[in-house]
């Protein structure tokens, strides 16, 4: 496989999370320098979801007609821009602003950095090598929420800032230096059409892809809450079960590579974890007897989402290369789309019934995300 085009990769994947990832500890910092409440800092997450998820569809769209490696080039080099530019907000409306834009930027090589990866490797290699780009993202919460806390904790959030902006700036230069030219587009090489890259089956493949998301985003939001609620933890003793949570994501994502290439049906692989996941998720929160089983359950839970990811973006992967562009950009907007989703349903859950209606939520997602996929699972082609 292309490591070294796969570790710039991952590097890029752990910019793009960190730019957002990595406000969570700083989120009192920041309202406290530019004035303003938690929750509206934390409307962050919001904004740059969208802008994410709409560069995300049209940066795969022009990468199959212009060529990806412009792209991968100049969009972290904006990200590293937005960054330092946050760094520098003197109000909350041009940090905003700038966060907005650095969203944008993220989605708009995310989507095509797993096209290029999935380029240069056979199709029973993807799931490993797109396992490994998906790590990055993984370990923004292992490593990077930790470096933010620590980091800011000496230099303040400007300084954490202007470090993600190196990062960013980093990756940049990495992908230089791995993505070959011959990711722009050939002369003479056949277009790419919305009305090629879509069909029915990848439409549903697409609304999986947002309920994966939306299981995911329930735990990876609520989780510390979850925690804090039912067991009145403070901020230091979520450390621990926020630390094994993120290592069940870590984990989970690099076996579902193994599994998706050595599987022999990904769909299948794909449904039956996110059915386990269901499963756990009731267990997760209508069962807490202590602390240590609390802790468990959600290391399982995220462990078996992380598990099916793989097989879904391979199986998104499997597409002509003139149009894989197209259909991994759409893949962002469909994560976007399931993240805005989780945190308004569990916001609505929370006033209904509290967190134990996370648990029939979360079996009937998982399940119809189950269904969903042994659908798809009938009809061969995208």
């Amino acid at each position: 496989m292309p490591w070294a085009l796969i570790a710039a990769a991952c590097l890029a994947s752990f910019a793009a999370s960190c730019s957002g990832t990595t406000r969570a500890p700083l989120l009192l910092a920041i309202s406290h320098d530019l004035d303003v409440s938690v929750p509206v800092v934390a409307n962050l997450v919001s904004l740059t979801s969208i802008s994410w998820g709409i560069t995300s569809a049209l940066g795969g769209w022009l990468s199959d007609r212009l060529g990806r490696r412009a792209l991968l080039l100049v969009a972290p080099l904006v990200l590293a821009v937005t960054m330092a530019l946050q760094a520098q907000a003197a109000t909350f409306v041009s940090l905003a602003a700038w966060a907005v834009v650095g969203g944008g930027a993220c989605g708009t090589f995310m989507g095509v950095l797993f096209a290029e990866v999935s380029a240069h490797v056979v199709d029973r290699q993807r799931g490993r090598a797109l396992g490994w780009v998906m790590s990055g993202q993984s370990f923004a919460l292992v490593l990077g929420v930790p470096l933010a806390a620590a980091v800011g904790s000496v230099v303040g959030w400007r300084g954490w800032f202007l470090c993600v902006a190196a990062i960013a700036l980093v990756s940049s230069v990495a992908l230089l230096a791995t993505v070959p030219k011959s990711a722009a587009r050939a002369a003479g090489a056949k277009r790419a059409t919305l009305k090629g890259a879509l069909s029915a089956r990848l439409w549903s493949l697409l609304g999986c892809g947002v309920i994966e998301r939306v299981c995911y985003g329930l735990a990876a939001v609520y989780y510390a809450t979850f925690l804090q609620v039912t067991y009145d933890l403070s901020l230091i003793g979520l450390a621990i079960p926020l630390l094994v949570f993120a290592i069940g994501n870590v984990v989970g994502t690099v076996l579902g590579g193994q599994l998706a290439d050595r599987l022999y049906d990904r769909l299948l692989t794909f449904a039956i974890a996110m059915a386990a996941s269901g499963f756990s998720a009731l267990a997760l929160f209508l069962w807490h007897p202590g602390l240590a089983i609390s802790v468990a359950l959600g290391f399982v839970y995220v462990f078996l989402n992380a598990c099916g990811r793989p097989s879904l973006m391979a199986t998104y992967a499997a597409v002509p290369d003139q149009v894989r562009g197209t259909v991994m950009g759409l893949t962002g907007t469909a994560a976007s789309i399931g993240w805005v989703g989780a945190a308004g349903l569990g916001a609505a859950m929370i006033s209904l019934g509290g967190f134990e209606g996370f648990g029939p939520l979360g079996l009937v997602l998982g399940l119809a995300c189950a269904v969903g996929a042994m659908w798809c699972r009938r009809r061969n082609t995208i």
